[in-house]
């Protein structure tokens, strides 16, 4: 167990610098200049424009501000945002946000997967199988914006339950209605995961042993039925998590969340090589060591897997 471990943290190296690399990239293509955008309307003097550039190494080539960037990492040092501001208290105002409302919208998204899969497995071709499957089908045909707006519509406006935009500080309350909106568009999947996954392990032959040998309906479908097939759901749930760190930007943007969405997009729009690269470097991180916790959970879901 232990060396898989580490060899799994060993791999996150060549993903982050690559990963790293990639995105440092892309920011540095893109055209125009990012301090002149600071500017607005106004053109700076060439000696400003050229403190400025100088100021965050943007006047040398693309590599040397790649190293420069790479290094201030291994020195613990995740750069400046163009307004003079440490990128590290960027990500701790920002961070904690995005974390919790992921949190919330991966709860609300395993308890209707796993509810409603299950049901709909042990129901196979039943009325309720079906009902859930339309409606599953149509929550992964409509984007998420429409969810959004209908969702601050009927549960903002016409029944006033919840807010329909986040406060200052984030409280747990206004974010439970964009949580609600981020499970329900991506639970679908999950859920049909998990039905596919229960009809599968209803077949199996430890099932059909477990009930000859006298055991009770209540005691084989969550112990051997249930257990045995949440490992498909788990690992899309893990995929939700990383895409939930870095693609609720629409969602955020719609409830005026102050999370790690809005602020890439911000970064983007300006250029802020180092924000965008330190904001990925983490949530790549995050990502990493999810997928990892998930593929441990494993073992311990499935006692047949095991970790040499």
């Amino acid at each position: 167990m232990l060396r898989y471990v580490l060899f799994r943290i060993l791999q996150t190296i060549p993903v982050l610098l690559g990963t790293t690399f990639l995105i440092y990239f892309l920011v540095f293509a893109m055209p125009g200049d990012p301090v002149l955008t600071l500017f607005g309307d106004k053109t700076p003097s060439p000696e400003v424009l050229a403190q400025i550039k100088h100021q965050y190494h943007l006047d040398q080539p693309f590599i040397v501000q790649y190293l420069l960037y790479v290094g201030g990492i291994f020195r613990g040092d995740l750069g400046m945002t163009f307004s003079g501001q440490p990128v590290s208290e960027v990500l701790a105002s920002t961070f904690p946000v995005t974390i919790r409302l992921a949190i919330m919208a991966i709860v609300i998204e395993l308890v209707l997967a796993i509810s409603i899969g299950l049901i709909s497995g042990l129901r196979k071709g039943k009325f309720f199988d079906n009902i859930s499957l339309i409606i599953g089908l149509i929550m992964m045909s409509v984007p998420i914006f429409v969810i959004a707006f209908v969702g601050q519509y009927f549960l903002g406006i016409k029944w006033p339950i919840f807010r329909t935009t986040v406060g200052v500080g984030a409280p747990f309350q206004d974010l439970i209605l964009p949580a609600l909106v981020l499970g329900v568009s991506l639970y679908a999947t999950s859920m049909r995961l998990t039905r596919a996954s229960v009809i599968d392990t209803l077949n199996q032959d430890f099932v059909r042993t477990a009930y000859a040998k006298g055991l009770s309906r209540s005691r084989v479908i969550p112990v051997h039925v249930l257990r045995n097939s949440l490992i498909p759901t788990l690992t899309n749930t893990a995929t939700n998590f990383g895409v939930l760190m870095v693609g609720a930007t629409v969602t955020e943007g719609i409830f005026n969340v102050p999370g790690v969405g809005n602020t890439l997009f911000r970064s983007i729009r300006l250029g802020e090589n180092t924000t965008v690269v330190s904001f990925v470097t983490v949530m790549v991180l995050i990502y990493l060591f999810v997928n990892l916790f998930v593929d441990l959970l494993y073992a311990v879901l499935d006692p047949r897997i095991r970790y040499a």
